[in-house]
């Protein structure tokens, strides 16, 4: 029992954190900066708690759940976004008047519910986790509660989520159904392409998951919702979850449905397509800078989906390495969006950002640097993140797919280089004072370092990814 409590202390040190702090927001007027700060030390906290855990696997409660490298590793990627994610976002968080104590207790609930999700070695246990998730967004979606733009985002995510968590849970149910078991490695040993039920249960799950990673064609919440919701909840959707979702799609692809291989392996290289060719496509005609990088985190999901696709684990840990610049690359960018404020208000469109090159320069190489590794553009550590996916699909001789990413990759060069374009060239559209955002400035001081230097070292992530499928 006790051995059960250390593998767990992580999910239970966060439980009675988020209680602690919900009690002492409920006492304490005003409480905001404090349970902001205690929030901020508590992901801290379990990031040292998980680094000091083995990564040997262990499995407990009837092999429900699993501690191990692979569920360290995205626990670990978790805190850190959702640490620089929260950080440089709270002067936007106190501008708008969104500082109810509720919001950082919301996050860390949507945290613990992504750490059962990645642990989950269980229908039910996965289940439970996603809705933990789930339900913690619903809320963020709308927690400005006078703003018309995010009570309609809010409200589309959760009738889409509630849809696709339906069709999620039915696709479980037909699977439990058709194999006898909720268990992975059970589900795993009687799933064959002869079980025609349970292939078909894939599906519904296939579905479920596609719409939690924003991937075509499940994608039609995204934009809309990433526009509508405040930006500091808009970063937060773009980066923390999808590193939940991807993680999840991999371990249900590797463990369950590891028989099944040629099945699934269609339908995740239609969605990898889909999302790259509207990813590149929808995004040209934006005017705004969100809505531009919803369409953007769609055609950087259909690139991590190839790797995935290849069904082997070289891609499925050239995903995890894409995964985890894709992150790096979206903090900077959200963090650029604290700084352009004029009025006491917060600019979103892409001709706002027209000529901050003359006035604001340093501001304008970062939005440089973090646009040219989206793109993709060497030696930046976007260029690396494509380069590793394209080379596991290349082994493994699914040149169309390898073909349409390169070609997607070209053109979604072109809303990239626009911005820049828009940067440098373009007479100032509005004279802005950049926030006084410190901690905003040192994500994106950091997004930058990181992307920059990467080429020095570009195995940095590979030597942590290959241990996380060695049992």
């Amino acid at each position: 029992m006790i051995n059960n409590l250390n593998i767990l202390f992580p999910e239970i040190f966060l439980s009675l954190s988020i209680f602690t702090i919900l009690m002492l927001g409920v006492f304490i007027k005003k409480s905001f900066n404090i349970i902001f700060n205690l929030t901020l030390l508590i992901i801290v906290a379990t990031v040292m708690i998980i680094l000091s855990n083995p990564d040997n696997e262990v499995k407990i409660f009837l092999n429900s759940f699993t501690r191990d490298a692979f569920s360290n590793y995205f626990k670990i990627l978790i805190l850190i976004s959702s640490f620089f994610v929260l950080n440089s976002s709270k002067n936007f968080i106190l501008d708008n008047k969104l500082d109810k104590f509720e919001y950082p207790i919301i996050v860390l609930m949507s945290i613990l519910g992504m750490f059962f999700m990645v642990s989950s070695n269980d229908l039910i246990l996965f289940y439970l986790g996603l809705e933990l998730q789930s339900l913690s967004l619903y809320i963020l979606a709308t927690i400005d509660r006078d703003n018309l733009r995010s009570t309609e985002s809010g409200i589309k995510y959760f009738v889409l989520s509630a849809l696709s968590s339906g069709l999620l849970l039915y696709g479980c149910s037909l699977l439990y159904g058709f194999t006898g078991s909720t268990n992975f490695d059970l589900i795993a040993d009687k799933l064959t392409k002869e079980n025609t039920g349970a292939v078909f249960a894939m599906v519904f799950i296939l579905v479920g998951l596609a719409f939690k990673v924003s991937a075509v064609p499940f994608h039609m919440w995204t934009p809309d919702v990433y526009e509508g919701a405040p930006t500091s909840i808009t970063s937060y959707f773009a980066v923390v979850p999808k590193v939940a979702g991807l993680a999840l799609l991999i371990k249900f692809m590797f463990i369950p449905f590891s028989n099944i291989l040629l099945e699934w392996q269609t339908i995740i290289i239609f969605i990898s397509i889909g999302s790259m060719i509207l990813g590149a496509v929808a995004a040209m005609v934006q005017k705004n800078f969100k809505r531009l990088l919803a369409y953007s985190s769609i055609g950087h999901i259909g690139y991590a989906l190839a790797g995935v696709a290849t069904g082997v684990v070289s891609g499925y840990q050239s995903a995890i390495i894409y995964i985890s610049i894709y992150v790096i690359m979206n903090i900077g960018a959200f963090s650029c969006l604290y700084l352009i404020k004029k009025d006491g208000q917060y600019k979103e469109s892409i001709s706002d950002l027209s000529g901050i090159s003359k006035k604001h320069p340093i501001l304008a190489i970062s939005l440089l640097i973090i646009l040219f590794s989206l793109a993709g553009i060497p030696p930046l550590g976007g260029f690396f993140a494509k380069f590793y996916v394209f080379v596991s699909v290349l082994e493994q001789e699914m040149y169309t797919l390898a073909i349409i990413g390169l070609l997607t990759t070209v053109m979604s060069a072109f809303y990239y280089l626009k911005i820049i374009k828009t940067i440098y060239f373009d007479d100032s559209a509005i004279t802005f004072d950049l926030t006084k955002n410190k901690k905003a400035q040192f994500s994106i001081f950091a997004s930058c370092i990181f992307l920059v230097t990467f080429f020095l070292y570009p195995s940095i992530f590979n030597n942590m990814v290959t241990a996380l499928f060695v049992s």
